[in-house]
């Protein structure tokens, strides 16, 4: 695939050449000069490939609305990319909840749990959740952002026995990442 900038060969030309070129123009400037791509009707996709397609379907429907957010359109702002695309790219990247520091775990109310999120966009809530070893909820709550990956969480309750600590952080699109750590008296 050939790149050109401001070539006087290619300069107003778009789509196909015949049956054997594709000439794409972007909005970075730059014309792409490429081999015309093949589609058989009678193609088979893999399970892997239906999924993709099926999340894609998905990310453009979200991106349908959610162009119009300032924030997808900040970050477009002076890139080859638009906020739609932005907001694709959201879509298909869920966050990360990187860490989960339980520091010296005393069980008791006022200690502080940090949590280390990322997304590629913005994680846009954080919560803990603590439950027994029974699975009964015994906390749960916002943590609130410390830094540029980190946010803390301060206890309320008084949790002692076989606990497990469960971060989830959750993103513009809405989907949820979770880190759990088990805890034993």
């Amino acid at each position: 695939m050939a790149k050109t900038f401001r070539n006087i060969v290619v300069d107003g030309l778009s789509g196909s050449i015949g049956h054997l070129l594709t000439v794409r123009h972007y909005k970075a400037g730059h014309t792409v000069v490429g081999s015309r791509p093949v589609f058989k009707p009678d193609r088979e996709f893999s399970p892997a490939q239906r999924a993709r397609h099926q999340a894609f379907r998905e990310a453009a429907a979200y991106a349908i609305t959610a162009k119009e957010n300032p924030l997808y359109l900040r970050l477009a702002q002076g890139t080859s990319r638009n906020s739609y695309n932005r907001a694709i790219s959201d879509f298909l990247h869920p966050p990360e909840v990187l860490a989960l520091d339980l520091g010296d775990w005393r069980g008791g109310p006022g200690h502080v749990l940090r949590i280390q999120a990322l997304d590629d966009v913005q994680v846009c809530q954080v919560t803990i959740g603590i439950t027994d070893d029974l699975g009964f909820l015994l906390e749960h709550g916002a943590a609130r952002p410390v830094g540029a990956l980190w946010w803390e969480y301060t206890t309320t309750a008084t949790c002692t026995g076989t606990l497990r600590v469960t971060a989830s952080a959750t993103d513009l699109p809405g989907h949820v990442a979770q880190l759990t750590k088990a805890l034993d008296p």
